[in-house]
């Protein structure tokens, strides 16, 4: 399709054509959840983000976009096969509007150890249960922006390589080592071993104000953060070594996780220098 590239961008006619079955049904969340992680890829979409993960070394399998903006796209389609197609072909395909423009599936990579991941981090975020694709990616994005070295996922969280969480993240779940704690809440131990305090996240009245934190709680941080709504398991409040909460105001009673995610992520970075 062009001849300029390193790349040739093939045109697509076809919903059923196999060279695109990476992309098809994007909306199905149960379909692609037991889809992708099994084949080892993932989807994303949109040029700031593929670039994105094109930095952080993740390898592309394909490129689908738009016909319309494929000479608007540079350098970005020479990365790896690359086919376009009209509006039409890939709201049959993928089962919405890419406004975008553009797609991308990618290699996914191992998923190191949590020891690996703790080796060095001096501020974590531990998560449990946090099942919602949009939380997920802006816990990730508030993570990469407020100093945060690494996220662990407890088994029951939702998949941060997600297009939804992808997308809401901006590309920065890329930016952020993660690893899965395994067993749940037992590993928690592997993280107080590793020399972090465990701080859980509640609205409890006799949770101590996050802010009021000693140096020795601070210097090694690990934030303990639930789902939405149902907060964190007792059992996982029990594993931990202080319950912190955000004072509210006006008979406010919580903050929405990724608010809440974010605004604990800052007060414990709030001294460092520069």
């Amino acid at each position: 399709m062009s001849q300029t590239r390193r790349v040739t961008v093939e045109l697509i006619s076809d919903p059923a054509d196999e060279r695109i079955a990476d992309y098809r049904a994007l909306t199905d969340v149960e379909l692609r959840t037991r889809w992708e992680p099994p084949h080892g890829l993932f989807i994303a979409e949109g040029e700031l983000v593929l670039r994105r993960a094109l930095r952080a070394g993740y390898q592309p399998r394909s490129f689908l976009v738009d016909a319309k903006r494929v000479d608007q796209l540079g350098s970005l389609l020479d990365h790896g096969p690359a086919y376009a197609a009209s509006q039409e072909v890939l709201e049959a395909v993928t089962g919405f509007h890419v406004h975008r423009g553009v797609l991308a599936s990618f290699h996914r990579k191992p998923l190191p150890a949590a020891e690996e991941v703790l080796a060095g981090a001096r501020r974590v975020a531990v998560l449990e249960g946090m099942n919602n694709h949009t939380n997920l990616g802006a816990v990730y994005r508030g993570a990469a922006a407020l100093g945060i070295d690494a996220v662990l996922l407890s088994p029951t969280c939702a998949d941060p390589l997600y297009r939804r969480s992808v997308r809401v993240s901006m590309g920065e779940v890329f930016a952020v080592p993660y690893a899965k704690l395994d067993p749940w809440p037992a590993g928690l131990e592997l993280v107080r071993a590793a020399g972090f305090t465990i701080l859980a996240m509640t609205p409890a009245p006799d949770a101590v104000p996050i802010q009021r934190l000693t140096a020795a709680q601070r210097a090694k941080a690990a934030l303990l953060l639930g789902a939405e709504g149902p907060g964190l398991t007792e059992a996982a409040q029990a594993a931990s070594d202080v319950r912190v909460v955000i004072p509210m105001r006006r008979g406010v009673d919580s903050l929405n996780v990724a608010a809440a995610a974010a605004v604990s992520f800052w007060e414990l970075g709030r001294e460092d220098e520069g």
